[in-house]
């Protein structure tokens, strides 16, 4: 795919965390234009939209057969201006309207929390920037001084991002030069990327949480630490989004996007969703996508609730609290049932100890 500079700077930006725009990851489903998910903060995010919905018109146009670079353009901007899109999402029969002032995205890789009850420290991913892997570490650092002895990494709505980035935070967690993730093509040899010696979170116990947002890099993550036997993966299947495209610098500003493999876990498992679904009675299904060991499905009104949920409100003083007022919360299922097997889990080995 060969991109104007235009389009290739907006590439470039948005792997160094910061561009402008309403902060949604797309993807085109079924000839749509489709949301992989909202980023934490950001307006798309503030306004309701969820993971899944489609994108059927921008500015009253019908986005079916839309690129991805044709819908950027439309979506992206300058700051304060408005969008106008249409969507449909599953469960409801008519199209939604929204107007969406554009602002400058500042992506927030990591999210932490101090230890919870039981030394089990939190720890939210919601993206594979430039600064991913720096910010990781220094947030299980900055938990590990404060007592942690297991950890909830949550990759839900992660929409993935920069490859090493990937690969360097496998490392935290994976040892012993184990197989993290290989790419293979009908044209490219088999590419493995392995795990150091020793890994500093190695000895860990850890559980980690997916959803439908989880996509590409976080199905990578995700895919290593199950097959490895790293982690329990918890919660619902993921996006189904992972092929290589290897970007390439060309003269005045040009750049070029090339599709060349596939990702595929250690197992073997190809992540990168199937084009037709298969059929089951009146199920339909896809393949690919990590599938996590304990599934547990949220309805869409929970997850746009836990989504409104974990924006935090910061002010000047004081420490930030949740976007939502206390009482208005709901139970965030997926987490506490993760809190309660790990717990079980670290009981176990102290037992075995």
């Amino acid at each position: 795919q060969f991109m104007e500079p235009e389009t290739f700077k907006e590439l470039k930006v948005e792997t160094e965390g910061q561009f402008g725009g309403l902060g949604i990851r797309i993807a085109i489903r079924d000839e749509w234009l489709t949301v992989v998910t909202p980023l934490p903060g950001t307006p798309a995010y503030k306004i309701g939209i969820l993971p899944g919905d489609k994108i059927v018109k921008i500015e009253g146009e019908s986005t079916q057969g839309i690129t991805i670079e044709d819908a950027v353009k439309k979506l992206r901007g300058t700051p304060g201006t408005k969008v106008n899109i249409t969507i449909m999402r599953e469960g409801t029969k008519e199209p939604i309207d929204y107007t969406i002032v554009r602002d400058i995205i500042k992506i927030e890789a990591v999210k932490y929390k101090t230890t919870l009850k039981d030394g089990i420290g939190y720890l939210a991913l919601y993206e594979f920037n430039s600064n991913s892997f720096e910010e990781t570490t220094k947030a299980l650092n900055n938990l590990k001084k404060q007592g942690m002895t297991g950890l909830i990494l949550d990759l839900r709505n992660n929409p993935g991002g920069l490859l090493d980035q990937v690969v360097k935070i496998s490392k935290l967690f994976i040892g012993e030069n184990k197989l993290i993730v290989y790419t293979e093509g009908r044209r490219s040899p088999r590419q493995e990327y392995r795990a150091d010696e020793k890994a500093f979170f190695s000895d860990i116990p850890m559980v980690t949480l997916v959803n439908g947002g989880s996509a590409s890099g976080a199905e990578i993550l995700a895919g290593a630490l199950q097959d490895n036997k790293r982690s329990l993966i918890i919660g619902s299947q993921t996006f189904g989004k992972a092929s290589v495209q290897s970007v390439i610098n060309l003269d005045k500003g040009y750049g070029l996007k090339i599709t060349t493999a596939k990702y595929y876990t250690p197992s073997g498992r190809k992540i990168q969703r199937s084009e037709k679904p298969v059929v089951k009675g009146s199920t339909e299904t896809y393949t690919g996508g990590i599938i996590p060991d304990i599934v547990i499905n949220v309805s869409k009104e929970t997850e746009a609730k836990l989504y409104q949920q974990r924006d935090e409100i910061y002010v000047s003083g004081k420490e930030p609290v949740s976007a939502i007022k206390k009482e208005e919360q709901i139970e965030d299922v997926v987490l506490s049932r993760a809190y309660e097997i790990l717990n079980a889990i670290m009981f176990y080995q102290n037992i075995k100890k």
